[in-house]
C-alpha cells in the first residue's frame, strides 16, 4: 500500500486584497503567472517522494485560484499525476471567487479533474461585500453558483462570514436563507477576525483611524454569538450536518482535505506560503512569489522553518485539533496511536472541563459540548 497523503496548492493573486484578509496573497501581480506555475510544477517535481504515494485529496486554495487562466490548473494537476497515485475517491478541490468564474472555466476544471468547487460570498447584501472589500455582489455569485451547476459541479462548498462591521442578526438569518435556498453540499460559517496587518486591523485596532473613517461599529459578542447559534439551529433544521466547529454539510459531503489537518494526518503544500506536515515535521515555503520564483529558478526547494514534533507536542495538537471536530476525540484511536491511555494523562482536564459543562462524553468519545462551542479556545488551551 502506497503511503496516503493530502496535497495543498497555493495560487496567491488576487484581483484585490479583501479588507479582512491576512492570507498570504497579493494583487497587482498577475504578470508573474506563469513564471509562478512554472516555478510550482519544478517544485512539485524537486520534491518527489522516494516511493510514489497516494493523494488522499488535493486542495487549490488562495489567494484567488480561479483568477488565473484555467490551463495553468490544468498543467498542476497532470504534473501531479507523474509523481503521485490519485486516490479513485480523491476529492479535488478548487477555491473561487464570483466574479472570475464562468462555464468554461468551470467546465475545464471538471475535465482536469477537480470534483469539488469553493465559492466566496461572505454575505448575501451588497452593503456587507462592499465593506469586506469584495469584487462581486450576490447577484455575480448566484450566477456563478448557477453556471457552476449547469457544467456538472455537484459538490458546492460556500464560504460566509458572520460578525461583519454593521452586520446585523437578522441580516445574517437572511443570508442563510438565501443560501439554503440554493441547495449547496456544503457550507463554512466563519466568525470574522480582525488580523493584525489588514486593513481592518489598522482601522478597527487604531482609535483615530476608526473615527476618521467613520466606520460602522462591530457587532457586540452577544450578538456575534446569536449569529453563530441561529446558524448551527437554521442549518441542521435543514438537513445540514454541523460536523467541525465553523462547518456544516449534508450527509457524505465533509471535506477530505480540512479532515486531514484536523485529525493531523500528513500533507504536503506547494506554493508561496504553504505549509507542510510530514514525515513528524512541519516546515512552509518562503512566502514572497518573487523569492519562491528565484528559489526554484536556481532549482532549490523553497522550504523554510523546519520543525521536529515530538511526541508532546504531537498529542497536544491532535487533541486541540481533534476537539474542533463535532464528534470530537475517539479515546481508543487516541490510545492506538499514541500508545497511551488519554484518560490518564488528562484526567485533571477532562475532570475539570466536564464539571464545567464544556466537555462532554459519549461511549469512548470526548467532546465539546453545546456551551462548550462558545469558550472552545479556552477548552483548547487547557489541553496544551
Amino acid at each position: 500500500m502506497p503511503k496516503r497523503v493530502g496535497l495543498y496548492i497555493h495560487i496567491p493573486f488576487c484581483k484585490r486584497k479583501c479588507a479582512y484578509c491576512d492570507f498570504n496573497s497579493f494583487e497587482n501581480k498577475e504578470n508573474l503567472v506563469e513564471a509562478y506555475i512554472e516555478s510550482l510544477c519544478k517544485e512539485i517535481e524537486l520534491s518527489k517522494p522516494k516511493e510514489k504515494s497516494a493523494a488522499s485529496s488535493i486542495f487549490i486554495g488562495g489567494g484567488t485560484p480561479s483568477l488565473i487562466d484555467a490551463r495553468y490548473i490544468k498543467k498542476i494537476l497532470y504534473r501531479i499525476q507523474e509523481y503521485y497515485y490519485i486516490d479513485k475517491d480523491c476529492e479535488i478541490s478548487i477555491e473561487s471567487n464570483p466574479g472570475t468564474l464562468d462555464c468554461y472555466k468551470l467546465k475545464a476544471y471538471i475535465n482536469a479533474g477537480v470534483n469539488r468547487l469553493s465559492i466566496g460570498l461572505q454575505s448575501g447584501q451588497d452593503k456587507h461585500l462592499k465593506t469586506l472589500g469584495r469584487i462581486h455582489n450576490y447577484q455575480m455569485f448566484e450566477e456563478s453558483y448557477l453556471t457552476a451547476r449547469n457544467a456538472g459541479f455537484g459538490n458546492i462548498n460556500i464560504d460566509l462570514i458572520f460578525g461583519i462591521p454593521g452586520q446585523s442578526v437578522e441580516e445574517w438569518n437572511e443570508t442563510l436563507k438565501k443560501i439554503v435556498h440554493l441547495q449547496p453540499e456544503h457550507l463554512s460559517c466563519y466568525s470574522l477576525k480582525i488580523e493584525a496587518g489588514t486593513l481592518f486591523g489598522r482601522l478597527y485596532n487604531n482609535d483615530c483611524a476608526k473615527k476618521t473613517a467613520m466606520l460602522p461599529e462591530l457587532p457586540t459578542e452577544d450578538e456575534e454569538r446569536e449569529m453563530y447559534h441561529s446558524a448551527i439551529t437554521y442549518l441542521e433544521e435543514n438537513g445540514y450536518k454541523h460536523y467541525e466547529i465553523s462547518n456544516f454539510c449534508r450527509e457524505g459531503f465533509e471535506c477530505k482535505h480540512n479532515i486531514i489537518y484536523w485529525k493531523c494526518d500528513e500533507y504536503l503544500g506547494f506554493g508561496a506560503g504553504s505549509h507542510s506536515y510530514y514525515d513528524d515535521k512541519r516546515f512552509r515555503n518562503l512566502l514572497r512569489v518573487e523569492k519562491y520564483i528565484d528559489s526554484l529558478t536556481e532549482n532549490r526547494l523553497p522550504r523554510t522553518d523546519f520543525k521536529k514534533i515530538y511526541s508532546k507536542e504531537s498529542i497536544a495538537e491532535y487533541v486541540v485539533l481533534g476537539l474542533r471536530m463535532i464528534d470530537g476525540i475517539d479515546t481508543q484511536q487516541f490510545n492506538n496511536k499514541f500508545n497511551q491511555d488519554f484518560e490518564v494523562i488528562f484526567k485533571e482536564q477532562i475532570e475539570k472541563l466536564v464539571k464545567k459543562k464544556l466537555l462532554k462524553k459519549i461511549d469512548k468519545t470526548y467532546c465539546l459540548t453545546k456551551y462548550g462551542l462558545d469558550f472552545a479556545n479556552q477548552v483548547m488551551v487547557e489541553f496544551v
